[in-house]
């Protein structure tokens, strides 16, 4: 009988920007993936990167603002179902520390930027990051979304 792979899933990495009451959210725009709607500022890990640094590096590339890895904090994780042949797990930090003002750092990929009260999504917020953010309200550390 044939050894079977071990189970591999993608990690996911999700920053919550946290200022004045507010949340960072960006409209996606031209990747083919819920265009207009909205999600943090996200990204996969790379191949042996830690997961604060990938995190990190995600802020950098899409919105523009440096951020020391060991200034976020773990908020939730979410083990999200995307399609039943694809899982997900993502990490989601928070932070209120960073260096620059946010900036669409991806045209190509981003409409727009929204602060936006955590606690009020708008309509269009992607559901796999709607339940990190709640997750992130509630204190609730782990959770499931789409099993």
């Amino acid at each position: 009988m044939p050894k079977q792979e071990r189970y591999r899933s993608i990690i996911d990495v999700h920053v919550i920007l946290e200022r004045d009451g507010e949340i960072l959210l960006l409209e996606r725009q031209g990747t083919g993936y819920c265009d207009g709607m909205l999600h943090l500022p996200s990204g996969h890990l790379d191949d042996g990167e830690p997961v604060t640094h990938g995190a990190a590096r995600e802020a950098f590339e899409e919105v523009g603002v440096r951020i020391d890895p060991d200034a976020l904090r773990l908020a939730a994780v979410v083990h999200h179902r995307q399609r039943p042949d694809l899982a997900r797990i993502g990490f989601f930090f928070a932070t209120s520390r960073w260096e620059g003002e946010p900036y669409n750092a991806e045209p190509h990929k981003c409409g727009k930027l929204l602060w936006t009260d955590p606690a009020i999504l708008p309509s269009n917020t992607i559901d796999y990051p709607a339940a990190g953010i709640r997750a992130y309200l509630t204190g609730t550390p782990f959770t499931l979304h789409g099993w």
